[in-house]
């Protein structure tokens, strides 16, 4: 804390700030500091404040140990200043006995006849205050339940009496009855008695995530599934990184563990693992630790007992070390527990968690779904296992034989026979076959080379992939193999071209000048190159045309076109000359692409027309799926999205006949994911676009995969699918690619600013502000992006003013206006403006009048702004937007004739509906507000049911039957009332 409050104002002042901080250590040492701050003044009222906030940091931060010795104090000072405690302070001290009371039960070290004493004294002093004494025999179950014994008795002595005041708040109770059952191994009733809770109609500040906690493994053994799932989720996030909530957090990961989400379990405890150090309550520790061992207990019974785990600071943790640590801390919690309990309970219950068997192979829990193999730690992998008849012989010679006609063909199978190879010819006691069929060790070693640079270009590693390529060139001379080593220098060459250029003006311009010279130098390389093979040569005018197609795709020139036809018809001639399948295709694809990119659509899908029916007739079968993709990419620019769809979904199918990696599946999925959202099958996209983006990262796609993830994120925010929008960017936000700061940073922040809109869309109001204040301090350091940063200021500053900080909004609303200034955002900003002004006039009515004003007369000039600039909303017209929250403004602030007079103008602005739902909604909501106000608050019933009667028989006329329903029964109402 800066500076110490000087006066009772900012003490009280400082002490509402610290109320809206997370518990945890920051708001605890402040409130520590208030008490010391507090003392300073004579009078004990706020000293009597500050230590009910002390109090409450200490209990909700998990530190049970220091609540007791701040209520001892509370306690002194009502014993002797009672009047210093008014009624709300008075209800506030005897509430928190029981907090006294639950804190010592979390300690161990505390003798049993102390908590009874305690229970002692709370009874002793409700019946001294004439209180109800629900609340301690409610305080006296707990301690029975947590002892294990007389339960039955303690449950019927609360349970059978009526709550009071002082009774802890539905919700809490509903949990502990629920979990009484539970106990008895009644899952049903429990569920049953939960469910108020469950469904939202009853929480508190633990409530519901305490309840779905408890309730999910009974959820998945009623056959719920479902409602476990969607539970989890929303559960998981309430309690996250609370260390009062940590034993919540180990039961979320038991119920991982159980439902075959070992690896979602992994990352919550990497995301929880604060919690190691920071919950001081040994009862809470104690859940928790035994629900990590749960975890890792699986995880070590899978085999992947070596893989790293989020545990204690200080050392790094593999499963199983980690998992031994755990063991012996919860085991000698319990005993402890049990020691000072005089009851073997602990011991029992952690023992029953951790024999408890799975109870679903797997669920699907999050549009993330990770296997343990996913977060292993990454090993090289040459290449995907060869399919079964993909026929890799074992013997040497007849695999590196194999191997090069493979190659030769283009065949994907080569990749896997390769990889063998690698594997061997690693080996330390490797010996090179003497056979001239197989040729020296240094040709094997170049082919090699020249297998592993194509790796490295699939992954766009252009440097690399051209110096393994000028490598293997060396080699293949070496080798005696000079058109082998031409092949490797053209790859060189063309790999070298789409090095991006570092420093140019023009990166476009300067891309497709090297990859002019690299075709020149690819011609010269292929005309001064004797005793070429057939396949060789194929190759080499395959990859000059490429070079063509990728300059004509960089620069977007209609001249750079006729060039890319030439060379593909070049190819073509000479592969069907010498019967080169592959390249046959390979020029026929060429020139469907050099269609599509001239934007001749039409030209290109009968050129894919063609291409499809050589290969059905003809092969190489291989080439199928990539040109099924093509032709559904088409298909999709021509917006047939069903025939799209079609020949897109058995692209798919067909490349599941060949290796993973040999067809870009990836891409594929994302263009089903466009199909099916034209299709309206939002569902299905969802699925392709999660898929899409494992696959991408993979493949080592990070960017792509992100940006898949991120439009998978906003698609569930559409569909309401709101937790799992959040737990999927959770999930991806943890993440090592985004922690470690390999990931753009506006990627990134795109990420966050869904997080933010999914936290508001789940009412986490106070989460979703958070974010974006950050957010939005973040952005204004974007030089080269105000726009951005004047959208999000703006989102911020409705979010603030949804909390009354409206100070804080009028500041971010500044910021927005400042950036906007720099790159106009006349829509956004407009909106923020007339959002903001429609809060304060509802939450201070006449007070906020002149505020919200102000704020319409700023959208009033960005209305006018956006007139000047030629620029048309999206959405509603800004003027007509405007004129309506002006009526509404004045509405809300009780200047009712001022509201019909506003209204009046917006439907002069928005003039008379014709068929078009949008004019027709918009006028009717004009008209029902206008009628409302004028009818119900200023007393004119006549004139507002003209108005109605006249807009029910225009709306009727032209069919808008919905909007003419709603007038119709304000006017009935209105009638009603005369």
């Amino acid at each position: 804390m800066p500076t110490a409050p000087q006066t009772t104002d900012e003490l009280y002042e400082a002490l509402q700030e610290n109320d809206r901080r997370p518990y945890g250590r920051t708001r605890t040492v402040t409130a520590e500091e208030l008490v010391d701050a507090a003392e300073q003044f004579a009078e004990p009222v706020p000293l009597v404040h500050a230590l009910f906030e002390l109090q409450e940091a200490y209990t909700y931060g998990s530190e049970p140990r220091k609540s007791p010795v701040v209520f001892a104090r509370l306690l002194t000072l009502f014993d002797e200043q009672p009047d210093v405690f008014d009624e709300r302070r008075r209800h506030l001290l005897f509430w928190r006995f029981k907090w006294v009371a639950n804190a010592l039960l979390a300690l161990p070290e505390i003798p049993l006849a102390a908590l009874r004493q305690w229970l002692t004294e709370m009874r002793d002093r409700y019946e001294k205050a004439g209180l109800g004494l629900q609340p301690y025999y409610g305080q006296a179950y707990q301690l029975a339940a947590h002892i294990g014994e007389g339960t039955t008795l303690a449950h019927e002595l609360w349970a059978g009496r009526s709550r009071t005041p002082l009774s802890d708040c539905e919700a809490c109770e509903i949990c502990e009855l629920a979990r009484h059952h539970l106990a008895a191994g009644d899952d049903e009733r429990a569920l049953d008695i939960w469910e108020p809770v469950l469904a939202g109609k009853e929480s508190c500040q633990e409530e519901p995530a305490r309840s779905v906690s408890y309730a999910l493994l009974p959820l998945l053994r009623t056959g719920r599934t479902d409602r476990a799932r969607e539970l989890h989720l929303a559960g998981y996030r309430g309690c996250r990184r609370n260390p009062s909530m940590s034993a919540e957090i180990g039961r979320h990961l038991e119920f991982c563990a159980l439902t075959g989400n070992e690896a979602r379990g992994l990352e919550l405890l990497a995301e929880n693992r604060n919690l190691f150090d920071e919950v001081e309550s040994p009862l809470e520790l104690s859940g928790f630790l035994t629900g990590v061992e749960v975890l890792l207990q699986r995880v070590e019974l899978l085999g992947h007992g070596d893989l790293p785990a989020a545990g204690y600071a200080g050392r790094t943790w593999t499963v199983a070390g980690l998992r031994a640590e755990v063991r012996g801390r919860g085991d000698d919690l319990a005993a402890r527990f049990d020691a000072r309990n005089g009851t073997t309970a602990h011991t029992d219950r952690r023992r029953a968690r951790l024999e408890r068997a799975p109870l679903l192979d797997a669920l699907e829990l999050t549009l993330r779904t990770r296997r343990l193999d996913d977060v292993a730690p990454a090993v090289p992998v040459a290449a995907p296992a060869a399919r079964a008849d993909a026929g890799v012989p074992e013997s040497l010679p007849e695999l590196i034989v194999r191997a090069r006609a493979l190659e030769e063909q283009g065949h994907p199978d080569a990749r896997a026979c390769w990889a063998r190879l690698r594997t061997r010819a690693a080996a330390r006691d490797y010996t090179h076959p003497e056979d001239p069929a197989v040729g020296p060790l240094v040709r094997l070693r170049a082919d090699l080379l020249a297998d592993e640079a194509g790796r490295a270009g699939e992954k766009d590693e252009f440097a690399e992939c051209a110096a393994l390529h000028e490598e293997a060139a060396g080699l293949y001379e070496d080798a005696g193999a000079p058109g082998d080593a031409a092949l490797a220098r053209a790859c060189a060459l063309l790999a070298t071209a789409e090095i991006p250029a570092e420093g140019a003006d023009d990166a476009a311009g300067a891309k497709a000048a090297a990859l002019s010279a690299a075709h020149a130098a690819m011609v010269r390389l292929h005309e001064g190159t004797p005793g070429l093979a057939p396949y060789q040569e194929a190759r080499l005018l395959r990859l000059r045309a490429t070079a063509l197609g990728l300059r004509l795709q960089t620069s977007g020139s209609e001249e750079h076109a006729a060039p890319v036809f030439a060379e593909a018809d070049l190819l073509h001639a000479f592969a069907i000359r010498h019967d080169v399948g592959s390249q046959i295709s390979g020029a026929l694809l060429l020139r469907a692409s050099t269609h599509a990119l001239t934007g001749d659509l039409p030209a290109a899908l009968t050129a894919t027309d063609v291409l499809l029916d050589r290969l059905r007739a003809s092969g190489p079968a291989w080439h199928l799926p990539r040109t099924l993709g093509l032709r559904g990419r088409l298909q999709l620019g021509l917006r047939d999205a069903q025939a799209a769809h079609a020949d897109l979904a058995e692209g798919l199918r067909l490349a599941a006949d060949w290796p993973a990696g040999s067809v870009d599946t990836t891409g594929i999925h994302s263009d089903l994911a466009e199909a099916c959202m034209h299709l309206g099958r939002p569902d299905e996209a969802l699925r392709h676009l999660t898929r899409s983006a494992e696959l991408g990262l993979r493949d080592g796609s990070r960017t792509d995969a992100y940006c898949s993830y991120s439009n998978a994120a906003q698609l569930c925010l559409d569909l309401g699918r709101v937790e799992d929008c959040i737990a999927l960017l959770d999930s991806l936000l943890a993440g090592p690619d985004v922690t470690g700061g390999e990931l753009d940073e506006r990627l990134v922040a795109q990420l966050r600013l869904t997080r933010a809109r999914a936290l508001h869309a789940g009412e986490d109001l106070k989460a979703a502000t958070a974010e974006l204040l950050v957010l939005s301090a973040e952005s204004a350091g974007w030089e080269d992006d105000p726009g951005s940063h004047a959208m999000i200021a703006a989102e911020t500053a409705v979010l603030l003013g949804e909390s009354g900080e409206f100070g804080r909004a009028r500041e971010a609303v500044e910021q927005a206006l400042a950036a906007h200034a720099r790159a106009p955002r006349y829509e956004q900003l407009s909106n923020c403006l007339r959002e903001l002004a429609r809060l304060q006039a509802q939450q201070q009515g006449p007070d906020g009048l002149a505020d919200a004003l102000a704020q319409l007369a700023d959208a009033g000039r960005i209305a006018d702004e956006a007139r000047a600039a030629g620029y048309e909303a999206q959405g509603r017209s800004l003027d007509t937007a405007l004129a309506y929250e002006c009526g509404r403004v004045q509405a809300h602030a009780g200047e009712y004739e001022a509201a019909v007079s506003a209204l009046d103008k917006a439907l002069a602005l928005i003039g008379e509906p014709g068929p078009e739902e949008d004019s027709a909604e918009e006028w009717a909501e004009c008209v029902r507000l206008a009628g409302a106000v004028e009818g119900i608050y200023l007393e004119r019933p006549a004139p507002a049911l003209a108005r109605l009667d006249a807009a029910v028989s225009r709306l009727t006329a032209l069919g808008h039957t919905e909007e003419a329903g709603e007038l119709g029964s304000l006017a009935a109402r209105l009638r009603d009332e005369e």
